[in-house]
Order: C-alpha cells, then sequence, then structure tokens
C-alpha cells in the first residue's frame, strides 16, 4: 500500500510540474505577441502588461474567457486539439512551440513539421556527409528517396545518378548492389520491416502507397517479406559488402534523425573492427587518388 502511495504522489508531483510549466509558457507566448500583430485595434491606451490580455486571446481563439483563464492558470481540464491548434494560431507558436504546448496539455504531440527556416539546411547536411569520408553515408527523404550521398557511398554501395532514386527499390532491383551485398538476403527482412515502421507513422500517405505498390510490381521478395507484417524501428543494419577492387568489406549501418528537419534521415555507414578484413583501411585506399583510378568503372560482383 505505500509503494502505491508514492506511485501515485509521484504522478501527481508529475503533473502539477506539468501543469506549472504549461501557465508559464502561455503567459510567456502571450506577452511577445502584441494587439497589432494579432489584428487588433491598441486603441492608443497604456497597457499594463505586454502583449495580449487573456480575454483577447480567448475571443481570437474562439474559446470561452473563463476557459482560457483556466488553461493557462495550470488548472486540470480537458483540452482538445481544434481547441489547442486555435490557442496555437492566436499565441503564433512554431511547428516546435505548438508539439511542446501539445505535451504541456497532456495530449499526444502532432507530428513534427518543417519550420520554414530549416528548410534550406541541404547544403549544412551536404557538407556532413562529405566530411564523412572515406565511410559511405547518403540522406533520405520520409519516402527513402535519395537526396543525397557522398562519393563513397557511389564507390563502395554503387550508388548512381541512373539508378532508381529510391533506397527500398534500389534495395530490391539494383544488380550492383545485390552483388555486393553478401549480406543481402540476411538484411532484407530487417529492411522490409523498417520501412513498414516508417509507414506506420503516415498511414493515410499516397507517397509510401505509390513506393510500395511499385516494390510489389517488380519484387515478388518484396511481396513476401510485406506480408509478414514484421516492424522494426530504423536503427543499425550489419552489412558485408564484397567490393570488386579490395574485397570483403564489413560495414555498420546507423539511421540518424534531425529534430529540425524530421522529414530526412542521414544513413551512416562505419566500418567493423575487423583485424584480418581491415574494412577502414579499404575505404581509406578507395578514397585516395589510386583508389579512385582503380575503381572508375564500377562492375557487378
Amino acid at each position: 500500500m505505500a509503494a502505491a502511495v508514492s506511485v501515485a504522489s509521484g504522478t501527481d508531483d508529475a503533473k502539477a510540474r506539468r501543469l506549472g510549466e504549461l501557465r508559464e509558457f502561455l503567459m510567456s507566448r502571450r506577452a511577445r505577441v502584441s494587439p497589432a500583430e494579432a489584428g487588433l485595434p491598441d486603441g492608443g491606451a497604456r497597457r499594463r502588461t505586454p502583449g495580449l490580455r487573456r480575454e483577447e486571446v480567448a475571443v481570437l481563439a474562439g474559446v470561452g474567457a473563463s476557459w482560457y483563464q483556466w488553461l493557462e492558470q495550470g488548472r486540470d481540464i480537458s483540452v482538445s486539439p481544434q481547441v489547442l491548434d486555435s490557442v496555437a494560431r492566436v499565441l503564433k507558436l512554431s511547428g516546435a512551440e505548438r508539439r511542446h504546448l501539445y505535451v504541456l496539455a497532456g495530449l499526444n504531440p502532432p507530428r513534427p513539421e518543417v519550420a520554414r527556416d530549416d528548410q534550406e539546411m541541404c547544403e549544412g547536411l551536404h557538407r556532413l556527409i562529405d566530411t564523412w569520408m572515406p565511410q559511405p553515408a547518403h540522406i533520405m527523404d520520409a519516402y527513402w528517396n535519395c537526396v543525397m550521398y557522398n562519393d563513397a557511398a557511389a564507390s563502395v554501395l554503387g550508388m548512381r545518378s541512373e539508378t532508381s532514386e529510391n533506397c527500398l527499390l534500389t534495395f530490391f532491383t539494383d544488380p550492383i548492389y545485390r552483388a555486393r551485398a553478401r549480406s543481402w538476403r540476411r538484411n532484407a527482412p530487417q529492411v522490409v520491416a523498417m520501412y513498414r515502421a516508417a509507414c506506420s507513422e503516415h498511414p493515410d500517405d499516397d507517397g509510401f502507397a505509390a513506393v510500395i505498390a511499385e516494390a510489389k510490381s517488380v519484387s515478388p521478395e518484396f511481396v513476401e517479406l510485406w506480408e509478414r507484417r514484421d516492424i522494426l524501428p530504423g536503427g543499425q543494419v550489419a552489412k558485408e559488402i564484397e567490393h570488386p577492387v579490395v574485397g570483403t568489406l564489413f560495414l555498420e549501418s546507423t539511421q540518424l534523425k534531425v529534430p529540425a528537419r524530421p522529414d530526412l534521415t542521414i544513413v551512416l555507414h562505419t566500418p567493423m573492427p575487423d583485424a584480418e578484413v581491415d574494412s577502414a583501411g579499404k575505404l581509406a585506399w578507395l578514397a585516395s587518388p589510386e583508389g579512385r583510378r582503380g575503381s572508375i568503372h564500377p562492375v557487378a560482383g
């Protein structure tokens, strides 16, 4: 009984902290929006506090003045996503702030959005994967379309402009990659399960449906694996690559997310330690001038 009381007390304390933070957050956001920014006349009168009044936020959001007051006071009241969205609109919250508001109000947050200021991050991300040389790296969008890749991804994994831009389709259909990937059959179930996990977050998205339909049309192997309905989060995949120039490579690919660009996934390949194979040394040689000359013409096998 004492343990149950302790857990309940801890839950109540956490809720009180959350509602207290909700109060402070709403007050700070309200203070930074002027009447003019909200489309209200200021009337020329001096205001005792900066920003909007509580009553003005309530009117602009289409909610009752008492209800909004209770919300900002951190009272334990029922809220809906529609009302929170109205409040977020009036307070001109960013996508990240809107998600924060949902969490503080005790609701599941909406999907992350790409802020306008973060849409031009591609140059910086390109520098990131170029800095990852001589290890392979590439970046995918939400559908696993390849957005960019570095030189090592081209020389080691066979990525090239004339292949399919979608990494899932390339995994099943590219003859060069399949000839090099000794671990292909072992990795295929994991890859499909990771793609199903990505799809599950966007059940009504036609973009995923189009990729799945195309994969089914070109690969019976994909159809068999897709029907298993296995789900795995994006993580690490161990790969054995048989390169036509340097021979066996043991690599580990890791999927990384950038919070400011939730639509993108960075995939970095790291050489796995193996004294007999020395994958790191082989990757370094492939990126050298001598290695580049020896890998000009990629061949299957």
